[in-house]
């Protein structure tokens, strides 16, 4: 592991070393909108130390001549947090729904993510104006609804938690898969409460369903996959009185951030 001390700057640095990939090629070799995720939440130096580990196999997504890329989305929820309660208490039929934009693009989407039959992740999105971000659109209520599967749900739904962060994509082609790297997040509740993170990288391993060589090399330097939902850490810090103990252990490393 680095010795010395590497923030965001150095991991871009190291990026920046890299072969560069376009998304459409990212999107034929490794879409993964059904995937198994591992997810981490380590120091940064830790990420870079990755990078490095892999730098022999892997390329770096770049659009428009950046290798890192602004995030902005938007939770939203029912007014008695149905999607939260519902990954909170680990139930199989569950969904989230939010707005993301692209600051760097200045492109909007909704997304919505339900849990397919196996437990994966399965994610669906629809173009979304970057103008109607706070809102689901007519449109987007209707895809919205078929997507979860509940005719009317879309109109129960508010923004209740908005994040923003800064990811880097890696390919590794061999392995058709993916990793992600998001640094200096923030979590701001809709209603008020904001927590910066900038110490720490969630670090997202997505492939087809194999243990991944970069999941082995984080097993190896003591780091294992923890529970964590950008919306749900978020909503538990800005929210504590809500029930949150499936996050504890990311939620005590991000208190201590």
């Amino acid at each position: 592991m680095a010795a010395a001390m590497i923030d965001a700057t150095d991991l871009d640095r190291r990026l920046a070393r890299l072969d560069a990939v376009g998304l459409e090629r990212l999107d034929e070799v490794a879409a993964l909108r059904t995937r198994v995720d591992r997810k981490y939440l380590v120091p940064v130096e830790a990420a870079h130390d990755l990078v490095t580990a892999f730098a022999h196999r892997s390329v770096a997504l770049e659009v428009g001549g950046l290798r890192s890329f602004l995030y902005d989305s938007l939770y939203f929820d029912t007014p008695d947090l149905e999607s939260y309660r519902a990954a909170a208490h680990g139930r199989r039929r569950r969904f989230k729904v939010r707005t993301r934009v692209y600051r760097d693009a200045g492109t909007g989407w909704i997304e919505v993510k339900t849990r397919g039959t196996r437990g994966e992740t399965v994610k669906v999105r629809l173009d979304h104006a970057v103008a109607d971000r706070y809102e689901l659109t007519p449109e987007s209520a209707a895809f919205v609804d078929e997507a979860v599967g509940r005719d009317g749900l879309a109109a129960t739904l508010r923004p209740v938690l908005g994040t923003r962060y800064r990811r880097r994509t890696l390919l590794d082609e061999g392995a058709n898969s993916r990793v992600t790297i998001d640094t200096e997040l923030e979590l701001a509740g809709f209603d008020g409460g904001v927590h910066d993170v900038p110490s720490l990288a969630v670090i997202e391993t997505k492939g087809p369903g194999a243990v991944l060589d970069q999941d082995r090399w984080l097993w190896a330097h003591g780091m294992r996959p923890v529970a964590i939902s950008k919306y749900a850490v978020g909503m538990a810090l800005v929210h504590p009185s809500l029930p949150a103990n499936r996050w504890h252990r990311a939620l005590r490393q991000l208190g201590s951030a």
